[in-house]
């Protein structure tokens, strides 16, 4: 498998990790069996870089990749995340709670529920509005102290954001959507995390799915998939979008590779210190993923992709206005 490090002085984890939500949460029905033979073939073949969160499930899905760490703790680097508030009983609410008397038992369940006695990464999910950045990492520096966590992370921070935390406490890795059709990373986010040594952690590097070229309309999604409300899963959004994917199958079909393969290369291509972590709760997607690390991809095919699906083309936003009002605090 191949390796990359997290930051300058981070870990060395799996070039490709594989997030781990879709298995619980947000995409329709699921399967623990499917998801726990997903996961083992993913730690046999070498994706040691998993990444769950208290909120998917919610709380469900550290629990199932415990499950899966049962005896095999060493296999693995464990990223889990911490600041939204979840309620069983209405899941589709959204609170964010990071103050610094709240972190440590928010590490403590986490850690309950993994059942392991360190965290490898800690991200805070979310900025919290009401809480200075510094007083929640300085409270999340305080469990590296400890021993209940080794590195820190942030999740959709704007640069200045990052750069006031790392101050506190270095910061291994910054995790935000970044893909063919969200590269919203790339002003001023991926250049703060070169000038601070910060690994970048891409999560939906396949669009949610769109990317694989697999989805064909909304009808694709079960009733309580979350997509459904996606702005760039409706209506024309969706129209032109899919005609954005069918640009990348030509190109894939060029290449001698699957949509979802090139849409990982490229994202692999843009930095050394870059991981991608694709979601998926089957075996046979996993495999088509890690094809992805085989690919190569001259200047030449970078400027074709950049062409097809330049900064900017693709319609909708990513999320809905409450959950972007949540982004690059």
């Amino acid at each position: 498998m191949q390796q990359r490090t997290l930051g300058r002085d981070g870990p060395s984890v799996s070039a490709l990790g594989l997030g781990c939500m879709g298995m619980s949460d947000f995409y329709g029905a699921h399967d623990d069996a499917e998801s726990l033979e997903t996961l083992a073939y993913a730690l046999e073949h070498g994706v040691d870089f998993l990444d769950t969160a208290d909120a998917y499930g919610p709380y469900t899905n550290e629990e199932l990749v415990g499950r899966a760490l049962r005896g095999r703790r060493r296999d693995a680097f464990v990223a889990t995340k911490f600041g939204f508030v979840r309620d069983r009983a209405n899941p589709n609410a959204r609170l964010i709670d990071a103050r610094p008397e709240r972190v440590r038992s928010t590490c403590e369940a986490s850690l309950k529920r993994l059942g392991i006695e360190q965290i490898d990464l800690y991200y805070l999910h979310r900025v919290d509005p009401n809480v200075p950045i510094e007083d929640t990492v300085g409270a999340m520096a305080q469990l590296v102290s400890a021993g209940k966590v080794r590195y820190l992370g942030l999740s959709e921070v704007a640069p200045q954001t990052l750069e006031r935390a790392h101050r506190v406490h270095p910061i291994t890795a910054l995790q935000s959507e970044y893909s063919l059709w969200t590269r919203d990373p790339e002003d001023g986010v991926l250049a703060m995390c070169a000038r601070l040594n910060v690994g970048f952690v891409a999560y939906s590097p396949l669009g949610r799915g769109f990317l694989t070229g697999a989805l064909r309309s909304a009808e694709d999604f079960a009733p309580d998939d979350y997509r459904r409300q996606s702005p760039r899963f409706q209506g024309e959004n969706f129209a032109r979008n899919l005609a954005l994917v069918e640009k990348v199958k030509t190109l894939a079909h060029d290449k001698g590779c699957t949509p979802a393969q090139l849409a990982l290369a490229w994202v692999l291509a843009q930095g050394e210190h870059i991981v991608p972590i694709p979601g998926t709760r089957r075996v046979r997607n996993l495999k088509e993923n890690l094809g992805a690390l085989g690919v190569r991809l001259s200047s030449v095919d970078l400027a074709t992709i950049e062409a097809v699906f330049p900064v900017g083309v693709s319609a909708g936003a990513r999320y809905a206005e409450t959950m972007m009002r949540l982004v690059r605090a």
